[in-house]
């Protein structure tokens, strides 16, 4: 038996706090019954529960996991060439899960995985505007045309980038690092932005995604996000009420 707010949370209906306003409010129905009061518990594998008439789909235990990705790993589920996959990283989880985007071979940094589909739909889609967060080494001396092209928007074969906020951290024997935020989800975006402005990569990691920060993970290692860090998230792309 499980708790009606601790049920609704769980099938990505709302936090529990919300949940708990939803079910006060008449929103929430048990077997075909309104529930208005706390404390309820409920069966999953027996009581139908729908919200606002909606059906609730509870499959498995939601899990995200944030990776800190090395170089030289590939973020697919299979590679016929062999390589180290991302999922060889996780092997101590159960739950098949998969990654949230991509990040190339040889871009390293966080990287989400997940089974939540819908969660990862909306962190990835342009509509939400999730941002993401790199650090750059580029090959040369970069110059202020080529920062504002970055920061207003950089044509690329498949069109025009939206604006990216760009800071210049260092520039020193013809190599300059850059942390570039953006919130789109292109292939290679970063790598082909500095490309096109007359700056390829020379290295290339994701230190956050949306409010979540890399910080302190080792190279190769992941955690279990925790509630609060699952909320944000959902939150960033509206799938809290």
């Amino acid at each position: 038996m499980e708790r009606l707010q601790k049920y609704l949370a769980r099938a990505g209906i709302a936090s529990r706090r919300r949940a708990e306003e939803l079910i006060k409010n008449g929103r929430v129905k048990v077997n075909g019954q309104t529930v208005s009061e706390m404390g309820i518990k409920i069966d999953p594998a027996s009581d139908v529960v729908t919200f606002d008439d909606l059906g609730t789909n509870l499959q498995e235990e939601k899990v995200y996991l944030m990776l800190n990705k090395p170089a030289r790993v590939v973020t697919t589920l299979e590679d016929p060439q062999g390589r180290c996959k991302v999922t060889d990283l996780i092997k101590g989880v159960k739950t098949r899960v998969f990654p949230v985007g991509r990040l190339d071979y040889l871009t390293e940094g966080l990287l989400l995985l997940t089974n939540d589909g819908e969660l990862a739909y909306r962190l990835t889609h342009p509509k939400y505007k999730v941002n993401k967060v790199y650090v750059a080494t580029v090959r040369g001396n970069i110059d202020e045309p080529a920062l504002t092209k970055l920061r207003q928007g950089v044509m690329l074969d498949d069109g025009l980038t939206m604006p990216a906020r760009v800071r210049l951290l260092t520039v020193e024997n013809r190599v300059s690092t850059l942390e570039i935020t953006i919130s789109e989800g292109r292939n290679r975006q970063v790598r082909r932005m500095c490309n096109t402005v007359g700056y390829p990569v020379a290295s290339l990691k994701r230190i956050q995604f949306g409010m979540l920060k890399l910080q302190d993970l080792e190279s190769g290692q992941y955690r279990h996000l925790h509630e609060k860090e699952v909320a944000v998230l959902k939150k960033a792309c509206a799938m809290l009420f």
